[in-house]
């Protein structure tokens, strides 16, 4: 039995697999966010573990007999969270979040300091973890004066669990600390924001052993000293739980979010549309990531607007869906990050009349949403690696309609999974079962079996690709306004 368990922002997962991969067992316990001023986002690493050590209570209460046969653990977890410890191994504050804006200022600072965007293959964003700690050496400089490790939140859990301080490839990548290419820590990288390799964790690969469960931990849970494996950021470790490992797989996430993310065998980014370059949990493979800020969101604002729920409003339109909507709809209600880089980005309706009712408006968003996801994924494909056929997860992607209306946008043949647990928690059980072999297979990582396929519609393809030209023009149109 492997157990996977995901850190997570507003709850910690804790899952049982069978070595077969059949998934035992899962228990959940929420967390909370604080948010002590304006576009701030904070949360006590403590309550980390007390999630955890509830979730895993719940999921041994239920299926003892499985659990007592434990034989690895694997974390996952939300990416760029800045959790500083003392030389205590206690935390100095809360940790910052990855959705935290604060450092916003120090983004600029940070990129004319260093070669960010070469070695670290990514945009400094205030999401990432170094611009937080430039925040902090400028308001909070005592505090910073203390620090001796940096942690991301699964690894603070990893402490926990072990007694050592660790990270994986994928989630150190969101650091903007890595030398992504090279897989190792940037000297020049920590120098920008005052900090050196000693205040870093370990940084393995996600398939590798971290440690073993602390006595205290495993007497506790009435398992043996099992090993802990590397694991991996939230994304990565989805695409670990889906077998989406080889160049050219991946997945398109259709949640709050909408996220195209799909696997590499370099490191190839293109930062000058905002596409994100990690390295993948796994040995050997990178990803990229291009992310559209409001998917899923933009369909629940309109149900605010008009009253229903997401799923009401999407069974308004048809499966047999041929021509675009009269109406455009951009989906920048919470500015966009990819292809624009813009956080001032606004969403609009364009070309309201007077017969325009609530279907044509939902079928708007649902386009809007299409075209943002094209334009991502035209992003990755100016890298010059290859995007293949994906797989669509989400709770958008319960919609048939919508799922056929982002395939003939995007050109992207769209992959329906069997109903199972694909999130990060079963990509963290994998790699802790893989964390048992001597060295990596890949066939430890097998892909879901599939159930339906979704083709890009040809006539319907052809109409998007011609709307897609105002949808463009409006963005450009709405900036210079």
């Amino acid at each position: 039995m492997h157990l996977g368990i995901d850190i997570g922002t507003s709850g910690v997962k804790a899952l049982l697999m069978a070595d077969d991969t059949s998934v035992i067992g899962s228990r959940d316990a929420g967390l909370t966010v604080s948010r002590p001023r304006s576009g701030w986002s904070e949360q006590n690493p403590d309550d980390w573990i007390a999630a955890t050590s509830a979730a895993v209570a719940g999921l041994r209460a239920a299926h003892p007999e499985a659990f007592a046969r434990l034989a690895s653990v694997g974390v996952s977890g939300q990416m760029h969270g800045a959790t500083l410890l003392g030389a205590d191994d206690r935390p100095l504050r809360p940790c910052i979040l990855w959705n935290d804006g604060r450092s916003g200022a120090e983004c600029a600072a940070l990129e004319a300091r260093v070669d960010v965007r070469g070695i670290g293959g990514n945009i400094a964003m205030a999401g990432f973890t170094a611009p937080k700690l430039l925040w902090v050496a400028r308001h909070e400089p005592a505090i910073f004066a203390r620090i001796a490790k940096v942690l991301l939140p699964k690894d603070y859990v990893r402490l926990w669990l072990t007694g050592q301080h660790a990270t994986d490839m994928s989630d150190a990548a969101g650091t903007l600390w890595l030398d992504v290419g090279g897989r190792r820590w940037s000297d020049a990288l920590l120098a920008a924001t005052g900090l050196t390799r000693d205040q870093m964790p370990d940084v393995i690969e996600g398939t590798a052993q971290s440690g073993l469960l602390r006595a205290e931990i495993a007497a506790d849970w009435g398992v043996a000293r099992v090993p802990v494996a590397g694991g991996g950021g939230d994304n990565a470790a989805t695409a670990c739980g889906m077998g989406l490992l080889e160049p050219g797989a991946g997945f398109l996430s259709l949640g709050t979010s909408g996220v195209l993310f799909t696997a590499t065998e370099r490191f190839a980014p293109n930062t000058d549309e905002a596409v994100h370059a990690f390295c993948h949990a796994v040995p050997a493979r990178w990803h990229q990531m291009a992310v559209t800020l409001s998917a899923v969101d933009s369909l629940t604002w309109l149900a605010r607007q008009l009253g229903g729920t997401p799923p009401d409003l999407a069974a308004m339109v048809p499966l047999d869906v041929s021509q675009p909507s009269e109406t455009t709809f951009l989906p920048y209600l919470s500015g966009e990050r990819t292809p624009h880089n813009d956080p001032l980005a606004r969403g609009a309706f364009v070309g309201l009349a007077a017969g325009t009712d609530k279907a044509a408006l939902v079928q708007a968003v649902m386009e809007g949403v299409g075209f943002a996801f094209a334009d991502c994924h035209d992003a990755l494909a100016r890298t010059g690696l290859p995007v293949g056929a994906v797989y669509a997860v989400g709770g958008g992607a319960r919609s048939a309609s919508w799922l056929r209306i982002i395939a003939a946008a995007t050109g992207l043949t769209l992959l329906i999974p069997e109903t199972g647990d694909f999130g990060a928690a079963y990509g963290a059980a994998k790699l802790a079962r893989a964390c048992l072999s001597p060295q990596f297979d890949a066939a430890d990582f097998a892909a879901p079996a599939l159930r339906a396929e979704v083709r890009p519609d040809p006539a319907l393809a052809d109409a998007y690709a011609a709307r897609r030209g105002r949808f463009r023009r409006l963005y450009r149109a709405l900036q210079d306004g």
